[in-house]
């Protein structure tokens, strides 16, 4: 929240304990842009993506996830639900 914007090639994972529509739903107030959000469940599957709006209050995951991945906007067409995610430690 109050960023100008997220690097194209960054992005921001947060991570629940455990699979959930509530814990993992994510609001846009006092965003300044929008984002693409990807829902995740345990096994780092994408289970819901949005191109979420800025000023947005509240959005939901249609199904139970574990993991919410924001990204830069443009990111949202890179992304299918099905997916699977990859994570590598850069170091």
């Amino acid at each position: 929240m109050f960023s100008r914007q997220i690097p194209v090639d960054e992005g921001i994972i947060l991570v629940e304990n455990r699979e959930s529509k509530i814990n993992t739903s994510i609001h846009m107030m006092f965003m300044n842009f929008d984002l693409t959000v990807l829902w995740l469940d345990r096994d780092l599957v994408v289970v819901d993506k949005v191109l979420a709006k800025r000023w947005v209050p509240i959005y939901f995951p249609k199904t139970r996830a574990q993991y919410v991945v924001e990204l830069h906007s443009n990111q949202i067409a890179n992304f299918s639900i099905g997916d699977q995610l990859l994570l590598i430690d850069p170091q």
